[in-house]
């Protein structure tokens, strides 16, 4: 096989229509701020790359960690979360408070190696 007669068999799973569910994506009927949304998404994805690949060079290429730097890659991630937040019309807070929630009901004495591998298939 080679890169066409792949692409043409992949692409029989893919219908076109993205640019139309971009156009019509709601929940509830309440219409939220794709474009925000997806420039959130990409946006957090490229920034948790870039602070991965810090991370990745500290550990394995013995590069001195830019500790100033690093923070700012975390501040640049905080945004987008904060961008992702305001284009679903969600409170920060809110986010925050539910994810201590979860937390506090997964590991209620603190984390525990046990009930980290046998979670619930409810627990998301």
């Amino acid at each position: 096989m080679n890169g066409i007669e792949y692409q043409n068999l992949a692409m029989r799973t893919n219908d076109g229509n993205a640019n139309f569910r971009l156009r019509q994506a709601q929940v509830d009927n309440i219409e939220y701020d794709v474009g925000g949304i997806f420039n959130a998404c990409l946006g957090l994805s490229g920034e948790v790359g870039e602070f991965n690949d810090m991370i990745k060079k500290w550990i394995f290429h013995e590069k001195e960690l830019d500790i100033e730097h690093l923070k700012k890659e975390c501040g640049d991630v905080l945004w987008y979360i904060a961008m992702l937040c305001h284009s679903f019309d969600w409170n920060m807070d809110e986010i925050m408070q539910i994810n201590i929630d979860k937390l506090k009901a997964r590991y209620p004495e603190g984390f525990d190696t046990a009930r980290a591998n046998n979670r619930e298939k409810s627990d998301v």
